[in-house]
């Protein structure tokens, strides 16, 4: 049962990543604080390579699971574009459960291409899981930015992006290390972030971060790099459609950040929807 700690860990992480980054890319453009993250989260997957002693094993990479991993990569990249674009436009309460329904395309993805067992607990988890997104989402507090209706296409974007991800990174990393597979992955994130970021122009923004933004986005490139550290391991011992599911459990740790940091209200018709995840996260245990 390592992989359930592993995954529980990834969660936690990934949950105060969200209101992190909310907070440093309120003052600056989404794509480059995406670009600088990622620096930070390469720095954290490179030294878990470095303690564990395992990038000898890039060596021993076969060619398909090299495209496997800069696939991976590519669709976490856009994922992550979308998903910080998508919370600069609009509240954590809104943004974060739309990006939860990455969890039912990959189970059901999992169940075919990666031949997992369809069981009933799996069937009703899926059902219980999109049934408190779409609560969640439409049970939200109204944002200023209500009217602009944007953040949707991206948030739903980031969740076909992570579904694509996670099933790329579970084939990818077969035989792979985790902490060296992660690592790789990032560097595919990075290349991609900052090929856009130059593309349009916006490294000349660089110079109006401030030193509250800044910090905020490095702290979200750890905590990032944590999760991922975690998350990955967990893929590498459990099964895709179970593991995702639990690190999905991290829009609880978001809701109680973003009610407490960010005084964002969670409607009782939203608190139902939570509910709801939370149930279908656990039947997937049983």
């Amino acid at each position: 049962m390592m992989w359930l700690y592993y995954a529980v860990g990834s969660a936690l992480f990934a949950g105060a990543t969200a209101i992190l980054a909310k907070v440093g890319i309120r003052k600056t453009d989404s794509d480059l604080a995406t670009a600088l993250r990622t620096i930070v989260v390469l720095i954290c997957a490179c030294l878990m390579v470095h303690m564990v002693g395992s990038y000898e094993g890039i060596y021993l990479i076969g060619r398909r699971t090299w495209i496997f991993l800069i696939l991976s990569g590519l669709a976490t990249g856009a994922s992550w574009l979308c998903y910080f674009r998508a919370l600069q436009l609009s509240e954590v309460n809104k943004v974060a459960p739309v990006d939860k329904m990455s969890t039912v395309l990959t189970m059901l993805l999992a169940m075919i291409f990666l031949g997992e067992a369809v069981t009933r607990y799996k069937i009703i988890a899926m059902i219980l899981i999109a049934l408190g997104t779409v609560l969640m989402t439409s049970g939200a507090g109204k944002s200023r930015k209500s009217g602009n209706r944007s953040w949707l296409l991206y948030a739903v974007l980031a969740a076909v992006f992570a579904s694509l991800s996670a099933i790329l990174g579970k084939i990818g990393i077969d035989g792979v290390e985790s902490n060296l597979g992660t690592a790789i992955r990032t560097v595919v994130v990075l290349i991609l972030s900052w090929l856009i970021v130059f593309a349009r122009g916006k490294h000349r923004q660089f110079q109006n971060i401030t030193f509250r933004s800044g910090i905020y986005i490095c702290l979200s490139g750890v905590t990032t790099g944590l999760s991922w550290l975690c998350y990955y391991r967990a893929l590498q011992m459990g099964e895709a459609s179970v593991v995702v599911p639990i690190d999905k459990l991290s829009i609880v740790v978001t809701v109680v950040f973003s009610s407490l940091f960010l005084n964002e209200y969670l409607s009782k018709k939203a608190f139902a929807g939570l509910t709801f995840i939370v149930a279908g996260t656990i039947f997937l245990l049983l």
